[in-house]
């Protein structure tokens, strides 16, 4: 479980966060809605501790990330799986070798299972035989797939996907959506989504919190004009 209490980030005296909080339940995915520019990736990179915050508290089961040693810090997040917006991957490997490279940097796993963990990851994302494709040759989508699969790969008990959606075609769009709730469904992968697609929000959120001028309020249901 994660508990997120009173975390707040500023720049030049302008509050991105403030006072925020709420909680990520077990095989729960809470859905974080904003326009762009409102603050949901630095929300996503605070609780991760990778920027500073000014106040506030991060508990991954029971343990306070902002207070953390360098050593439990990095526990902790060898068990965030991130899915970044651009997708995040290496224009000179290859799907095997994105997917690869937390599995070698990180484990003591031979050649062999990493080829057939590799494997297992792209039928789960639905991109079977891919390996050898380099990100040029990928559509959008599914460089967002494989950014996926390369989040799984350590086996991660939480996921953050950040505009999971954004800048695909509707087909693709579901294709993100059906996934993310079977991962969640399936494999029980609790997490935070962050994202302006309503749609996308409804299909894939137990709770759902609007983020704006700082402020995060949970919404009992999504209308239109949200963002007004």
């Amino acid at each position: 479980m994660i508990k997120i209490r009173n975390l707040t980030k500023q720049f030049d005296g302008h509050y991105v966060l403030d006072n925020v909080s709420f909680d990520v339940g077990e095989a729960k995915l809470v859905v974080v809605l904003g326009p762009s520019g409102t603050g949901k990736t630095i929300l996503l990179k605070s609780i991760l501790r990778l920027i500073p915050v000014d106040n506030g508290e991060v508990y991954f089961d029971g343990k306070n990330i902002v207070t953390s040693t360098t050593d439990d810090l990095y526990r902790i997040r060898k068990n965030v799986g991130f899915i970044f917006q651009s997708s995040a991957l290496f224009d000179s490997m290859t799907v095997y070798e994105n997917i690869a490279l937390p599995l070698i940097e990180h484990t003591a796993k031979s050649n062999r299972e990493i080829k057939e963990k590799i494997k297992d990851l792209l039928e789960i994302v639905g991109l079977p035989g891919r390996e050898k494709l380099y990100p040029r040759a990928l559509s959008g989508g599914m460089k967002r797939l494989v950014s996926i699969a390369r989040a799984l790969a350590l086996e991660p008990q939480y996921l953050f996907y950040d505009e999971p959606t954004t800048g695909l075609d509707p087909v693709m769009r579901d294709r993100i959506v059906n996934l993310i709730i079977n991962l969640k469904k399936n494999y029980q992968k609790s997490g935070i989504v962050v994202t302006h697609d309503l749609e996308s929000a409804q299909a894939v959120g137990d709770e759902i919190y609007m983020l704006k001028d700082g402020k995060i309020r949970k919404l009992e249901k999504i209308e239109k004009g949200i963002y007004g």
